[in-house]
């Protein structure tokens, strides 16, 4: 009931209704490790913010969509701005397009985080370069409700050279990389709903690829995403 005990430590003053809402996203039971791959649901989630240090700068928004049993399911997708005290820089305004009144009448950043972690469940999250999307969702959960999401994440920057044949398989690309080479298109580039459903189609590929490894479980994709990483740091 470690749950439980962070929500009633927490300092977050919240609704009644929300209270309710994030005890029942905390009581979500965590996905099996032996769980098949084809029958899961994953999140594939991306975030815009004021700048690129996750210990300083702020989430503006989360976009997000679900994989259930190896298909995008585009008629559930997921986007929210969180209201900001003040609007970005207008440099960083011309990167993601978030202009600034949208920023300043967005949702209030409780009920925002509480949506999400509504959406999302007990669901794995996947991201490209994860790390500072985790941060960046886990920082803001944390001040608004008091909780960070408690999902497993995988990094498909890891998991997609891992299990392509060929040359691909020791690069380190990047996202716009790999949309070049699988020929997936983005419409709206750092949009991060449409960014989310860019790097699903990367999953596609990846949990497809997977499986022809021999890689058929969530613990398997985790322990290979986590091998990867030991990998290129070593």
């Amino acid at each position: 009931m470690n749950w439980l005990r962070r929500l009633l430590m927490r300092k977050t003053a919240l609704t009644m209704e929300q209270s309710l809402a994030l005890a029942a996203y905390c009581s979500n039971a965590p996905i099996a490790g032996a769980m098949p791959l084809d029958r899961l649901r994953f999140v594939v989630a991306d975030v815009e913010t004021t700048g690129l240090n996750p210990f300083s700068d702020q989430l503006i928004s989360i976009g997000a969509v679900e994989i259930v049993e190896g298909r995008i399911r585009l008629d559930t997708g997921f986007a929210v701005v969180f209201r900001q005290p003040q609007a970005s820089a207008n440099a960083n305004i011309l990167v993601h397009g978030i202009d600034g009144t949208t920023q300043l009448c967005g949702m209030e950043p409780a009920a925002a985080t509480l949506q999400f972690l509504e959406y999302i469940r007990n669901a794995p999250l996947v991201g490209f370069h994860s790390d500072f999307d985790r941060l960046m969702i886990d920082r803001a959960a944390k001040r608004a409700v008091g909780v960070a999401p408690f999902n497993p994440w995988l990094d498909l920057a890891f998991l997609a050279p891992a299990t392509m044949p060929g040359p691909e398989r020791k690069l380190p690309l990047g996202f716009d990389e790999w949309m070049d080479r699988l020929g997936i298109v983005n419409h709206a580039r750092h949009n991060a709903l449409a960014d989310a459903l860019a790097a699903a189609q990367l999953l596609q590929v990846v949990l497809a690829s997977a499986k022809s490894h021999g890689i058929t479980t969530l613990s398997g994709l985790i322990r290979l995403e986590q091998d990867q990483r030991w990998l290129r740091h070593h």
